[in-house]
């Protein structure tokens, strides 16, 4: 036991390292912004926390949460207070059922829910279908009407657009297109098949700037499906009393950034692979002479920024797993039947999708970290319970009969005796919690936890290797790091003779 209050202590330590807080800045009003996983999202995200900083505040920009109903159901729970969004969007997905059509209605409807919105930016970055244009023109196809004609077509659409109220399924009914090759992909692959030849037809936003470096056509929407998306800022009502100076400065964007402004902006990061942060920072220089002064972070910086975000999500969540699985595992041991129950239940938990836990716990904490730690909190469940059970169910009999014979009492036996013998089994079930939830956590960067995942999932969106590998290859150095540290641990916590002692 003292060995293990060891490594309770441990990693309390060690979790509490990346939280420390600093005193700088702690006047200004902090104000979180969100963007979604797409690039045109996170510069506008960009822009919007460099003109609350310009104003006096903090803006801690919270990258790549999701899609559409996450960021406004963060924005509303007041999980972050600004985020960039579309009239379309707002009207067809937020307010499907409401019936909007004009602006005065839809500023009425988020004003229902405290969310104010300025006038447009200044561009409207609408859904299209898109193709080669050498297959638009050897087949004929100009329009969405037809492709009624190529029922042989494969179509690969963005995943939110499968499932939205303007996306596949609403669009397919109004043209009554006949494909049934038809599947999810992330949008920015979704063009590299395109190209490939993989994908015949996908979803365009018309300010992407693939659409001209991968010698796309939009093809007309003749029926008329699909809304105008004006690109604005949505904030929570309550920034302009708590921040007023930043409410004003967020207005001053209104029609500051045309169409192909922002098309020049996308093609500078997705095909120029300059840091969104950069491009933010030289537009709002040129078009509001906001000082462009901006200190990049090299890598180092980044990586180890991530590596405190990383530790601190798995450290804190094994050790949280360590307090509630060994005594489940005890009990399980003690109560065979209710040792079943505890068993079943914790294996059911390991065969929920990753993502869908996550999503699952959004509603009741929310954004960023602690949802993430509740779910590798769960993950981390059964191979600890399993070993703490099979470590003390596998204890030779003879060692519990001779520790009933000098009269020990039952929770004697059990700290003295039982929990020392099973030590190397529970050590084992940790170990493999730990290097599970360095690679689970990564996961934690789609709602805004950071990590190793938020170089991973910046990566995929840009097609950059190298920042992929910035996110992977020190997530694999710390799983092997972290199994060569309980080895280590094994050593000095666990008896010479027991560690000679194979595992069953």
């Amino acid at each position: 036991m003292r060995g293990f209050r060891k490594l309770v202590l441990f990693t309390l330590c060690f979790a509490a390292a990346p939280t420390i807080p600093t005193s700088a800045g702690e006047s200004a009003p902090e104000v979180r912004i969100g963007s979604k996983q797409f690039t045109e999202s996170v510069i506008l995200g960009e822009i919007v926390a460099r003109t609350v900083t310009h104003a006096g505040g903090r803006g801690e920009h919270r990258r790549e949460l999701g899609g559409t109903r996450v960021l406004w159901d963060a924005l509303v729970g007041g999980e972050i207070d600004v985020y960039p969004e579309y009239t379309g969007t707002l009207r067809e997905e937020i307010f499907a059922r409401r019936g909007i059509r004009d602006e005065a209605a839809l500023l009425r409807a988020l004003a229902g829910y405290g969310v104010s919105a300025p006038p447009p930016l200044g561009f409207d970055n609408n859904y299209a279908l898109g193709m080669k244009r050498e297959l638009c023109d050897r087949l004929s196809i100009h329009a969405i009407s037809d492709l009624r004609n190529h029922p042989e077509l494969t179509f690969g659409f963005s995943n939110e657009f499968m499932d939205r109220a303007d996306g596949w399924r609403g669009l397919r009914n109004r043209y009554g297109l006949p494909q049934r090759n038809v599947f999810g992909i992330q949008h920015d692959l979704a063009y590299r098949g395109v190209a490939g030849g993989q994908i015949a037809v996908t979803d365009l936003y018309t300010t992407d700037a693939e659409i001209g470096y991968y010698g796309l056509c939009a093809l007309a929407d003749d029926l008329h499906y699909f809304p105008d998306y004006r690109a604005i800022v949505l904030y929570r009502r309550d920034l302009e009393s708590r921040a007023p100076q930043i409410a004003a400065a967020l207005k001053q964007l209104a029609g500051r950034i045309d169409t192909s402004e922002m098309i020049r902006m996308n093609r500078q990061v997705k095909m120029e692979k300059q840091p969104e942060s950069r491009v933010a920072a030289d537009f709002l220089a040129d078009r509001l002479g906001q000082g462009s002064g901006i200190r990049l972070e090299s890598t180092t910086e980044q990586v180890f920024q991530r590596t405190k975000e990383h530790l601190f999500l798995v450290t804190l969540s094994l050790c949280a797993a360590i307090f509630i699985s060994v005594p489940l595992g005890v009990i399980s041991a003690k109560r065979p039947v209710l040792g079943q129950l505890v068993l079943g239940f914790t294996g059911v938990i390991q065969t929920i999708p990753s993502i869908a836990l996550l999503v699952f716990m959004i509603p009741l904490l929310g954004i960023g970290g602690p949802p993430v730690i509740v779910a590798l909190v769960l993950y981390s469940l059964l191979p600890i319970v399993r070993n703490t059970y099979a470590g003390l169910s596998h204890i030779p009999p003879e060692s519990r009969e001779s520790a009933e014979a000098i009269g020990l009492p039952p929770g004697a036996r059990l700290r003295l005796i039982e929990l020392p013998l099973a030590s190397r089994e529970i050590l084992s079930g940790i170990k493999t919690s730990a290097v599970i939830n360095v690679g689970t956590a990564t996961l934690g960067a789609l709602i805004g936890a950071g990590g190793y995942g938020q170089p991973i999932l910046t990566g995929i969106r840009l097609d950059d290797v190298g920042l992929i590998l910035q996110g992977a290859v020190p997530a694999a150095l710390l799983a092997l790091m972290v199994q060569g540290a309980f080895e280590l641990m094994e050593r000095v916590l666990v008896p010479r003779g027991l560690r000679l002692k194979p595992l069953v």
